[in-house]
């Protein structure tokens, strides 16, 4: 497509490293819009250069190979080339050419959350000193603008709770399998035929991904870094159609949720991700396919739901345009992105797992004989935890019987240890199946 500009305007032109998805998205829409960015900005916002891995591969989009380049570091080096897009994936190569950008006086946007987490602290100390921005807006949640409403809307609130769905791929199986009756494997190979798998499988069904974007949240909400290895993090391969129904059986739906938790007492923050079994009537409960949601509990505005599509050309693309207009804006005085906010580890520290509290979904699989029940309920006696709801599902011959539990209020400390001990427990016949039983307002 292509554009007519205005000589007389002055030229903004965008570099863009990594010409995905993403990327061709961001290229697309600039172009498109071409005539929308003189009104808004003053300037001509002006898609130059993309580096990529083939120059010979066929691509949708309008660009001449003239455009395309196999060296990253080119485009940030091009002094013709004012800001630049970072949407490559990886980490590290990705680190030293954002730095190396910043260096030059270049602002960056960036899409990558395994990059902000992993290393946010450091880009962001090194943005500032430049006197550079760098937007991350698409890195968490597609096209919902999550972090924007963090870090200027919601500017005067505190947040004891942040949760919501941040995985699209994972909502998508979880939707299909409770929708239609079909199998993780049958719903997991179509995600994988329309593109919504990440190459490496384990970001997306072992919560990896949404761990990211979890911790990139806690960090915008209370200015602390918790590092990954501080993160409860589970997936959703021990999801099956029994817990879905056992689910709705409760009024409950099983979701992959990101929650973030301060205690402003002692000034403790957890973050995990986890299946929940969420109450029917929860917003965040009732989103469903690729969409994300995310539910701010505010100190002043109170709860805020933010939902829509979490992944994709399109959405992602808005997002990283979103920023690259911000950016313009704070190179030609009308306003920048506002300072993220810092604090040390005395002023906040993460929660220890005998401070989470909440009750619990268990599914077990035993032998059916008299009194295993009574063990199961002993085991979790030792450890101060009472049930409040049994089922158990007809065994079929040669086959266990099941048991499906939920807890009265305890805490993850308590349920490890008895998790552990039942899986030593005579009769148990498989490791215990442990989802959480999520209520926004118990905090749990």
């Amino acid at each position: 497509m292509s554009t007519q500009t205005n000589s007389s305007l002055k030229k903004i032109r965008v570099g863009i490293l990594g010409f995905g998805t993403v990327g061709q998205g961001t290229w697309k829409h600039l172009q498109e819009n071409a005539h929308f960015w003189p009104k808004i900005l003053g300037v001509e916002l002006i898609p130059s250069r993309a580096s990529v891995r083939s120059l010979d591969k066929e691509r949708p989009v309008e660009i001449s190979k003239d455009q395309l380049t196999t060296d990253s570091a080119s485009i940030v080096d091009d002094p013709n080339i004012d800001l630049v897009c970072e949407l490559m994936g990886g980490v590290e190569e990705a680190k030293l050419l954002t730095l190396r950008a910043f260096a030059q006086g270049k602002s960056v946007v960036t899409a990558n959350k395994a990059l902000i987490c992993e290393h946010g602290e450091e880009l962001f100390r090194a943005a500032e000193e430049a006197g550079v921005g760098y937007g991350f807006e698409a890195s968490v949640a597609g096209g919902i603008p999550i972090i924007k409403v963090l870090r200027e809307s919601l500017v005067s609130n505190e947040f004891p709770l942040i949760y919501g769905i941040l995985n699209g791929t994972s909502n998508y199986i979880l939707t299909r399998m409770e929708k239609e009756g079909a199998s993780f494997e049958e719903v997991l190979g179509d995600a994988r035929q329309l593109g919504y798998v990440e190459a490496d499988e384990a970001l997306d069904l072992d919560g990896v991904d949404a761990a990211h974007k979890a911790v990139i949240l806690a960090y915008l909400a209370h200015g602390i870094w918790v590092n990954l290895s501080e993160v409860t993090v589970e997936g959703i391969r021990r999801i099956s159609n029994e817990d879905l129904q056992a689910a709705e059986n409760l009024s409950c739906r099983i979701k992959l949720i990101g929650v973030i938790r301060r205690n402003f007492t002692n000034d403790h923050v957890a973050v995990a991700v986890h299946p929940a079994l969420i109450p029917i009537e929860e917003t965040i409960a009732r989103t469903d396919g690729v969409h994300n949601g995310v539910c701010l509990n505010g100190s002043v505005v109170g709860t805020v739901v933010l939902t829509g599509r979490g992944a994709g050309q399109d959405p992602t693309a808005s997002s990283v345009i979103s920023d690259l207009v911000d950016v313009v804006k704070g190179v030609n005085g009308i306003s920048s992105l506002p300072k993220l906010v810092h604090v040390s580890p005395e002023q906040c520290q993460p929660a220890t797992p005998d401070e989470i509290e909440g009750r619990f979904y268990l599914r077990l699989a035993v032998d059916d004989r008299p009194g295993q029940l009574a063990k199961v309920a002993e085991c979790l006696a030792d450890r101060g935890i009472s049930l409040a709801t049994v089922s158990q599902t007809p065994h079929e011959k040669d086959k266990p019987a099941s048991l499906i539990l939920t807890t009265h209020q305890t805490n993850e400390h308590s349920i490890a240890q008895a998790l552990a001990q039942l899986k030593e427990l005579p009769g148990v016949v498989d490791d215990p199946v442990l989802f959480r039983m999520f209520d926004p307002n118990g905090m749990s």
